[in-house]
């Protein structure tokens, strides 16, 4: 196992924190987002696009009142494409314990 291995779209720091917090909550708003990952409104915006061009969220947009509302949800294949990666790094790094392994310093 290697760190190529990873899926590169969910690996990025912010996608892979939008992804785990989906996971967890179901469905979250962007403002819970940002607030959650302590990022700007422009840097949340780019990280979420890739996610739904590439099929892995799903952006719901509504109004409560009269103030829009956007929500974000993982797709099917988003949890499934999370899964594979979070299987992958463990393997990862249980790899990394095995005795006898050299790891460069």
């Amino acid at each position: 196992m290697e760190i190529l291995d990873l899926d590169p779209i969910i690996h990025e720091r912010v996608r892979l924190g939008i992804m785990s917090l989906l996971l967890q909550a179901g469905e979250l708003d962007f403002g819970t987002l940002k607030r959650e990952l302590g990022v700007t409104d422009g840097n949340l915006a780019q990280h979420l696009r890739v996610l739904e061009e590439h099929g892995l969220i799903e952006v719901h947009k509504a109004f409560v009142g009269r103030r829009p509302r956007t929500t974000y949800t993982l797709t099917p294949e988003g949890r499934r494409r999370l899964r594979e990666y979070l299987e992958r790094l463990s393997a990862l790094l249980r790899s990394l314990k095995k005795p006898g392994r050299r790891t460069r310093r």
